[in-house]
């Protein structure tokens, strides 16, 4: 195949790590039908109104602990796929910190305090950061080449 050929071989644990946040973010999506059954929060409300359901606020942790991998998700695809063009190995382990550190989040976030979210959760945010200098990377070395 012509276009994998120019990619480095070890591009394919991105791929992998890539496949692996899809598993994780089932598993969201799982939990959040399970708290909507529990909880009595019907479709299409996106959120619970505390005047009209006692455990709103749990259903919300939860709700918002995959809302906001939602809202992170292109970002990360996109610094993951073009970030491994020039450090797939690195791309690949900072992608899994990542995605642990979602499990995490969303973990803490489901407790009902939002707080707890950022127990082990907050590491996301330093693998999305080692993420953006490795796409960085990847852009000026395309552009010094």
């Amino acid at each position: 195949m012509a276009g994998v050929d120019l990619l480095p071989r070890e591009y394919g644990y991105v791929v992998l790590v890539l496949v692996f946040y899809c598993f994780i973010n089932f598993w969201m999506t799982a939990q959040v039908g399970r708290a909507r059954k529990k909880y009595n929060v019907s479709y299409p409300t996106l959120y619970a109104s505390e005047a009209d359901n006692k455990d709103a606020k749990l259903f919300n942790c939860i709700q918002r602990g995959h809302q906001n991998s939602l809202e992170m998700l292109p970002m990360f695809l996109m610094l993951m796929i073009l970030g491994g063009i020039r450090h797939p190995l690195i791309t690949a382990s900072l992608g899994v910190v990542y995605c642990i550190s979602r499990i995490f989040y969303f973990k803490g976030y489901s407790t009902g305090d939002p707080q707890k979210r950022l127990s082990i959760g907050k590491y996301g945010f330093l693998a999305t950061f080692g993420l953006m200098i490795c796409t960085i990377s990847c852009g000026v070395g395309m552009l010094t080449a």
